[in-house]
């Protein structure tokens, strides 16, 4: 009996034993042989920086119009009609943008005519079109006689043939030739002298009168990094004036951290610019004089009430000071 027991345990222990042996079961590798390895995704190259055209510029994150066309010179109008931008506030990262006028001086796109009405000519009652008149005949009095006549066929004659003398016509005779004339001088009024004062220099031209655009004394100076312009102090409501004639080609606050602003081209080279105004007295489009009062001070988008005064040539900025009339 006890030897049956014995058995009993012996043969449960190596069963036990043999659950906790088991080996785990194969994987079999079922990939074909000569297949191809799947393919990993490379990653792809950085693109080449872009590379402007002469007289281009390629927008870049942060840039607005204002901006573009504050630092080439130009006017923001005139950039988005060089550009073809059919709305001047939607530009984008990458765009390329003409920022030097064409050669032309002018954009040139066609023109359809306005209320042409074109026609097929209708055929006569013979069955015959006798317009538009075209062929080559000989010259002759006769030909040429007939050749004044709307309604009446060009009878072609032979190169031999002589033409018979008219009484009527004259062979010397030369169409009249009226003296042309030319307009009159008028004198020069005080009210053209003042529209040529309000005029841009001419391009290229340095000998712009400058003058001082406001009162107050330099609080900061042209450093060409952190103030590209001088800061001019004053209290609100003193008046900013055009430092030299030119064209209002900007009034507005599309520049960040300019406030109030105002850009005024000179010519093809100079501009000049009047920021932080409490109030803008002109409007783009609007020729100044020197000396005109264009914009109150202000402290839009400043600590303080000043003005900032910057002057450019060909969109770099430069010091006003060697610019403006000692004090």
């Amino acid at each position: 009996m006890l030897s049956r027991l014995s058995l009993s345990l012996f043969l449960s222990a190596l069963a036990l034993a043999g659950c906790a042996t088991k080996s785990p079961a194969p994987v079999a590798d079922r990939a074909k042989a000569g297949a191809t390895p799947p393919v990993r995704a490379e990653t792809p190259a950085a693109p080449a920086p872009v590379v402007a055209r002469p007289g281009y510029y390629i927008v870049k994150p942060g840039d607005t119009l204002i901006r573009i066309a504050l630092d080439h010179g130009q006017n923001y109008r005139d950039i988005a009609a060089w550009s073809g931008l059919e709305n001047p506030n939607l530009i984008e990262v990458g765009q390329e943008l003409r920022v030097k006028p064409p050669e032309s001086g002018a954009v040139v796109k066609p023109v359809a005519p306005a209320g042409a009405d074109v026609r097929p000519v209708a055929p006569s009652a013979d069955g015959l079109r006798r317009e538009p008149k075209g062929g080559k005949v000989p010259y002759s009095e006769q030909a040429w006689a007939q050749a004044q006549k709307p309604e009446a066929p060009v009878v072609p004659v032979k190169a031999d043939a002589k033409a018979e003398p008219r009484t009527d016509a004259r062979p010397d005779a030369k169409p009249d030739v009226k003296p042309e004339t030319k307009p009159e001088a008028k004198p020069e009024t005080a009210d053209d002298k003042g529209k040529d004062a309000a005029k841009p220099a001419a391009a290229g031209d340095d000998r712009i009168e400058w003058s001082w655009p406001a009162g107050g004394k330099v609080m900061a100076g042209f450093n060409d990094t952190s103030s590209k312009g001088i800061d001019l102090s004053g209290k609100p409501g003193d008046p900013v004036y055009a430092a030299a004639a030119g064209k209002v080609v900007y009034a507005g606050t599309g520049l960040r951290g300019y406030g109030k602003l105002l850009i005024v081209k000179h010519d093809n080279a100079y501009l000049s610019a009047y920021a932080h105004n409490q109030q803008l007295l002109v409007k783009e489009g609007q020729s100044v004089s020197k000396g005109q009062k264009i914009a109150e001070l202000g402290d839009t988008d400043s600590d303080r009430p000043k003005l900032h005064f910057e002057i450019r040539k060909q969109g770099k900025p430069v010091d006003p000071v060697k610019y403006l009339p000692s004090r």
